[in-house]
């Protein structure tokens, strides 16, 4: 392809083609409901990002080398200020979004694993400066709580082996 030149002097990048595929990248993260109490004491962290200030489970990219479970613990503590340990896998979800990779359009596949994980120590004030808010809330109120559908499912499953 050759470049064509605009108005100025300045060589312009062709215009990409309607319909052309975006690159692909794979992508793996992991998160979990971190809980404390039993029975119809139970409560679960939930934590509100972003500008639209949503509400979903803490949980982040893994890194190189790391393990899914080692990454959901470390984001718990992150993200919700908690420390926290595995007590089971619940539900690995699957989805596909845009975004840009090194200034680069893409499409991603992402796997997020979610992990139960039994609270041990530290404060939902703690969190780090990507979430607005971690809050503690009974875990019958938390899956309406949460913002996306697959969430949900991740929060009404650990409902269910937990009370």
């Amino acid at each position: 392809m050759t470049e064509r030149k605009s108005s100025g002097s300045k060589p312009v990048k062709p215009a990409k083609k309607a319909g052309a595929k975006l690159p692909v990248r794979e992508q793996i993260s992991a998160g979990g409901v971190v809980f404390r109490g039993e029975k119809e004491r139970t409560e679960a962290v939930i934590v509100s990002v972003g500008g639209q200030n949503r509400w979903q489970l803490p949980k982040g990219l893994v890194e190189a080398g790391e393990k899914p479970e080692t990454a959901a613990v470390r984001e718990a503590r992150e993200e919700a200020g908690v420390d926290s340990e595995v007590v089971q896998h619940l539900l690995t979800i699957e989805y596909w979004y845009a975004g840009l990779d090194g200034g680069e359009r893409v499409r991603f596949h992402k796997h997020v694993h979610f992990y139960l994980l039994r609270y041990r120590a530290g404060e939902t004030a703690d969190h780090d400066w990507e979430v607005n808010e971690a809050r503690w809330v009974p875990i019958d109120d938390a899956t309406q709580q949460l913002t996306f559908d697959s969430e949900r499912r991740v929060m009404e499953r650990a409902r269910q082996l937990l009370t």
